[in-house]
């Protein structure tokens, strides 16, 4: 039957063959490290416990870990190993569990999470490409849910990222995360229990931006967590995109700031502009693989 773990459904028989996320069905793994730049209530202190899988469902055309989601470099592990990795992140000091592009390896991470009883918070770190069927099989195994929501729009989507159903099924995939987690429960400034939307303000989509804050508002209203992002800088193969071969300006990120503040969402992190900055992007060299 192959692979039908994500919307993509390609049936890959990814124990012999790489699916449409560019891997088979090993974890691949690019980088293990506490990382200090999640929102605050995410890194705390300490440092959120980020795994980077290799491979990608979505694939966006700028995708800022295109080394990985595209290039697919990283490292084979065992579901052993990935549990040790797990140990000596908890060891140092992190906050939680922070497991990155987690979405095509969905089904094996469920298998492990199963048994490996994280005492701290499990991070769902993902695209919001995710079918609602393999998102149940996580119930219960993830703490807090952190999904972009990227498109609002097919054409944008379908360009992009090849995914014109991407809108609908983000939405869909949300909604199940928020059933799943539907209260945000803090302890000491750090999300032990909920979920934040992301949401990368791209150049010249802000009307995209705009739409994607009113569809949040509307459909779960504005007490929920927004995370809007302004740190977009040229990655990846932009030659056929020359929209997308700049920063965001002062005039879109006040634009889509200014919306986000009319709808009167009560609990948002906002990125100031400064974040456009590729010294952000950690380096993928195996660290704690």
């Amino acid at each position: 039957m192959g692979c039908t773990a994500c919307p993509r459904k390609c049936h890959a028989v990814r124990a012999k063959q790489v699916g449409f996320c560019g891997v088979g069905s090993a974890f691949r793994v690019a980088r293990a490290a506490l990382h200090q730049w999640e929102e605050p209530c995410i890194s705390g202190v300490n440092g959120s416990g980020t795994v980077f899988f290799s491979g990608c469902n979505l694939r966006c055309a700028f995708c800022q870990n295109y080394e990985i989601s595209h290039g697919c470099f990283g490292k084979d592990v065992t579901d052993d190993r990935l549990c040790v990795i797990f140990d000596e992140l908890i060891a140092a000091g992190v906050h939680n569990l922070n497991l990155v592009n987690p979405t095509h390896y969905a089904e094996r991470l469920a298998r492990v999470l199963r048994d490996y009883k994280s005492p701290v918070p499990v991070v769902w770190n993902s695209s919001g490409y995710e079918s609602v069927e393999t998102l149940q099989k996580l119930e219960g195994l993830v703490d807090v849910y952190l999904p972009d929501y990227k498109y609002s729009r097919p054409d944008r989507a379908l360009a992009y990222a090849g995914a014109a159903d991407y809108p609908g099924t983000a939405l869909a995939a949300i909604a199940e995360m928020r059933r799943q987690q539907p209260e945000d429960v803090f302890e000491d400034g750090l999300l032990k229990k909920g979920m934040i939307i992301r949401h990368l303000i791209l150049p010249k989509n802000t009307n995209s931006s705009v739409e994607i804050l009113r569809q949040i508002a509307s459909r779960f209203g504005t007490k929920t967590i927004v995370s809007l992002m302004a740190q977009y800088t040229p990655c990846g193969e932009l030659e056929r995109f020359p929209e997308l071969q700049r920063e965001i300006t002062a005039r879109e990120y006040e634009k889509v700031l200014t919306e986000l503040e009319t709808l009167g969402f009560e609990n948002a992190f906002v990125q100031e502009r400064t974040a456009a900055d590729t010294g952000f992007i950690p380096p993928f060299d195996l660290t704690g693989v």
